[in-house]
């Protein structure tokens, strides 16, 4: 049957690309994100939709290792930021990148607890009987929690902190375990430390001769190559603005 003079099998395809077109054109920026950034990234986007008011944003925290292997399993990402630059050179080395990795930022991390003056806290004092439950992210996926632990085992404490260590799926998850009294203690980013309501507790600044530098690195995926929306906000990334808000929340700029 023919319709305004359309065969059958045609007028459906042109409807079915009709349909097709609001889905596409508000399909959103999608990015992964490390959950260290949680904070800081909902500020940039939200100074990033001061200037461009139409910008449709969706951001997806997670652990950096976990959002690699979703980004090489085809998951729709456009931006990934990670808290270790390794990640997104291994999506560059897989042919998976539209640009190359860059640094964003250098993070810190903290001994922090909202039951204890954490500020006062040494090593020592997490392997002592008052304290039974210490948190730190995953270190087989999160950047965060292989820092804990390499800062744990400079201070001579990570053997004897295994009875008490429980792990969280991501730094985010970490502190949220720390709020919960499922652990007394834990070490987070400095970055979620500064979050008002997370920086009603003290915390302890860790020295960065301890661990591996927490070098945070980002690129534009190959899917997100054909949006000029994802080139736009990398460029965001490097402005003062945006560096003002990473600086508030205790992370470094790359010179």
């Amino acid at each position: 049957m023919a319709f305004w003079g359309f065969p059958g099998r045609t007028l459906l395809t042109v409807l079915a690309l009709l349909l097709s077109y609001p889905l596409q054109a508000s399909e959103p920026l999608r990015i992964a994100a490390a959950s260290d950034l949680r904070y800081a990234l909902d500020d940039i986007v939200n100074s990033y939709r001061d200037a461009h008011a139409d910008a449709n944003i969706e951001v997806i925290y997670g652990s950096s290792g976990k959002m690699t292997t979703q980004i090489i399993n085809g998951a729709p990402y456009d931006l990934f930021f990670s808290a270790d630059i390794a990640f997104p050179e291994r999506l560059h080395e897989e042919g998976l990148t539209a640009t190359e990795p860059a640094v964003y930022a250098l993070g810190r991390i903290v001994i922090w607890s909202t039951t204890l003056d954490a500020a006062g806290l040494t090593f020592d004092d997490l392997a002592t009987d008052s304290i039974r439950r210490i948190a730190i992210a995953q270190p087989a996926h999160a950047p965060y929690g292989m820092r804990a632990k390499e800062a744990l085992q400079a201070a001579g404490v990570w053997d004897a902190l295994q009875g008490k260590l429980v792990f969280g799926e991501n730094i985010a998850h970490t502190a949220q375990m720390v709020s919960s009294g499922a652990a007394q203690a834990g070490i987070i980013a400095l970055s979620l430390a500064r979050f008002p309501d997370l920086a009603k507790h003290n915390h302890y600044l860790i020295d960065e001769a301890l661990h591996r530098p927490l070098t945070q690195g980002y690129v534009v995926t190959r899917r997100g190559g054909n949006k000029p929306e994802a080139l736009a906000f990398a460029d965001f990334m490097t402005t003062e603005d945006a560096h003002a808000i990473m600086i508030r929340y205790g992370f470094e700029m790359p010179e």
